[in-house]
């Protein structure tokens, strides 16, 4: 009998709203999917007060939920507009982004 093994990307990503001029940081193994949960839940929540999201960017994190929670908390943290944008312009990957939030990486 053979297991099978599914292995969950996490990214983070970020989202920014026309409408309020926010950005909104979140995680997720399924981004698109995330977005139409941000765009439809009839929850109130502080997404869906600043709708429509318009998705900026989104880096592949890791296959370790705690990790990627470890890199959004840093995001967040740090609560700065100007950070946020340079992730948006300048980061490409985890590396990147974990020296830039000074998260230390896995390693092996």
């Amino acid at each position: 009998m053979f297991s099978l093994y599914i292995v969950l990307m996490f990214y983070l990503y970020i989202l920014y709203s026309v409408s309020s001029d926010k950005y909104y940081i979140g995680y997720s193994d399924d981004v698109e999917r995330r977005l139409s949960e941000h765009h439809h839940s009839e929850r109130t929540t502080y997404t869906s007060k600043h709708r429509p999201w318009i998705l900026k960017k989104q880096i592949e994190i890791s296959n370790d939920r705690g990790f990627a929670m470890k890199i959004e908390k840093a995001v967040k943290k740090s609560k700065s507009r100007v950070l946020i944008e340079k992730i948006i312009l300048e980061i490409n990957n985890i590396e990147e982004l974990a020296q830039l939030v000074r998260v230390p990486m896995h390693r092996d």
